[in-house]
């Protein structure tokens, strides 16, 4: 019984402080050095862990106390069930106090003695965090494992299924438009502006614009296109000849020599104004006009130099250059983004408007084609996997050094407590079951022995 009370005293002596809730006007308890508290549930948890202690430690005492019994009874000549008692007994000491030995030795060292491969979490912390790191790289981030799972979830199918729903895609047409919000408020509009206008300066200045102009004019005239501005031009032309005919005169008297008479300036004034008139109204009322055509070969000349000429495309180019430079210019790719912005925000925050119902509309879209096309579903997963085995596969070393770094800097005593808070509970239960299924033995072997032996 001596050793019984010992063993019992140290291991409460032994026991984790508990850590008590502060109270009103009391100090706050220091954070442990392991980087983290026992909170509330962890309390509750170490409660639970004590009252099974106790439920083990007073059943083996109950065992002694029958042992001590069985042994008197049989000295006093009570029977040969004494015997089968006493060993019943003797068998459940001796599992109880080799299960309280075991379970013991994980948190701290049995009695406080120095035995080899005792204090097992405290002692080997850091060798627990790397083997646990290692079981986890091995098992949980390798990529055949992640492949087989993703592939056993099917993730395209079910995510083509999720946005087939009406409901579920407006939700997300509703976070990608508050993310969307989010991210231009929070972006500088002058670094915006000044990455757009470099990028552009820089992309204009790279990229000859020459050819590609005279390609695109050659294209025009070829189809027509200019046509509609030549008869605008003429037509514009026409209507100012007529208003202002007096100054049409006026200017061609005022350029004749001062030696001609005033009639006859007035005579060829007149006769220069009618002839303009009439070749403007013919080449407005005549769409095969020679000037027309005449118009037609000079835009072809000129695509064709602007595609083959050195020294056209290379005034083009200075030209270029010119305007770019212009404040005017630089100012206005500037104000681009705050224009385009403006009509982003706007358009993120109506419901109704047309790039949220498009969103919306190609969700719903894109869910009907995942749910029902097995080989979108088979691209879908595919690059899934393909990304989770890259991040697994690249970072498998990080993450697990994230269980293991954790685990290392973590103060061993309170890495104990906070492991026997979360599964002494079980632990007691081998006590107990130690307890019990030693007696059961105890009491066959010693009837098989009796039976034998006797």
């Amino acid at each position: 019984m001596g050793a019984v009370e010992r063993m019992e005293r140290t291991e409460a002596d032994t026991a984790p402080e508990v850590e008590r809730a502060p109270v009103a006007g009391a100090a706050t308890p220091a954070r442990p050095a392991g980087g983290f508290t026992l909170g509330v549930a962890d309390e509750e948890r170490r409660r639970g862990v004590r009252r099974m202690k106790t439920l083990a430690t007073g059943l083996l005492l109950a065992v002694a106390v029958v042992y001590a019994l069985a042994k008197w009874a049989e000295s006093a000549g009570a029977g040969g069930w004494t015997g089968f008692v006493a060993a019943a007994a003797e068998a459940g000491m001796v599992g109880a106090l080799a299960d309280w030995f075991a379970v013991t030795a994980l948190f701290k060292r049995p009695m406080g003695l120095p035995i080899p491969h005792t204090a097992i979490i405290p002692t080997k912390k850091d060798q627990l965090g790397q083997s646990l790191g290692d079981f986890v790289g091995e098992n949980f981030l390798s990529a055949e494992v992640v492949r087989r799972r993703l592939r056993s979830v099917g993730i395209g199918r079910r995510l083509g299924g999720w946005l087939a729903e009406p409901r579920n895609a407006d939700r997300v047409t509703e976070e990608v438009s508050t993310a969307l919000r989010g991210a231009l408020t929070v972006l500088r509009d002058s670094d915006v502006q000044a990455v757009v206008g470099e990028a552009i300066t820089r992309r204009a200045h790279a990229q000859e614009i020459a050819p590609g102009v005279g390609t695109l004019l050659d294209k025009v005239v070829a189809e027509g296109g200019h046509r509609r501005v030549v008869d605008l031009v003429v037509a514009r032309a026409h209507d100012w000849l007529v208003l202002h005919a007096d100054s049409v005169m006026t200017a061609v008297s005022g350029g004749a020599p001062g030696w001609t008479p005033r009639f006859v300036d007035r005579k060829v004034g007149d006769r220069v104004y009618k002839e303009l008139l009439r070749f403007v109204t013919e080449m407005r009322d005549m769409p095969e006009h020679p000037a027309r055509g005449a118009i037609d070969r000079f835009l072809r000349d000129f695509a064709d130099d602007l595609k083959s000429d050195p020294q056209t495309r290379a005034k083009v180019e200075r030209l270029k250059s010119e305007v770019l430079g212009r404040s005017e210019v630089q100012d206005l790719i500037a104000s681009a983004w705050g224009s385009v912005r403006a009509m982003i925000v706007a358009a993120a925050e109506d419901e109704r408007s047309e790039l949220r119902l498009r969103v919306r509309a190609a969700l719903l879209s894109l869910g009907r084609r995942l749910a029902g096309e097995e080989r979108l579903q088979e691209k879908v997963d595919g690059w899934l996997e393909g990304a989770a085995v890259y991040v697994v596969t690249t970072y498998q070393s990080e993450i697990t050094s994230l269980i293991t770094d954790t685990v290392a800097g973590w103060d061993a005593e309170h890495t104990s407590r906070k492991i026997e808070a979360h599964i002494g509970r079980d632990l007691q239960f081998i006590r107990i079951n130690g307890t019990v299924v030693g007696a059961l033995a105890g009491l066959c072997i010693y009837a098989v022995s009796q039976a034998f032996g006797g």
